[in-house]
């Protein structure tokens, strides 16, 4: 039975490999193989899992391998990630260890400069506390 006005969350899991473009207006979550473009509301990638196209999100959390163009509004890119293409988002985060080969590009909320480039603004994320005495008053 359908549950109408719930959101809704699909699983590809290890053992699944797609070939073909994927439109899900639910969120995904996606450990096995992917040749095609990804077009849904959230991303979640597994660090196993491959994507050989396109991403197209309002929010991902990428951990795998990825080839292709990624435009995305929040990302979290994981130290795990190994992307080769062009990133475009809104806010981002990387953390260390994580490799990107492309260009980053800053693209500011919706509305009509929704594409406009602006200098990448990174944010690096440690996963080591900060060192005492470190900070000041």
């Amino acid at each position: 039975m359908a549950v109408s006005g719930k959101a809704t969350f699909s699983i590809l899991g290890p053992d699944v490999a797609v070939k073909g473009d994927i439109r899900a207006s639910a969120d995904l979550h996606i450990d096995g193989h992917v040749e095609g473009d990804i077009a849904c509301a959230a991303l979640v990638q597994g660090a196993e899992s491959r994507i050989k196209g396109s991403i197209m999100a309002q929010s991902a959390r990428l951990a795998g391998h990825i080839e292709g163009s990624i435009t995305v509004g929040e990302l979290l890119i994981e130290a795990s990630a190994r992307i080769a293409g062009d990133v475009t988002y809104e806010s981002i985060t990387v953390a260390p260890g994580s490799q990107v080969d492309g260009r980053f590009s800053h693209r500011r909320g919706a509305g009509a400069n929704a594409t406009a480039s602006a200098t990448a603004e990174l944010k690096l994320v440690t996963t080591e506390a900060a060192s005492a005495g470190s900070g000041t008053a």
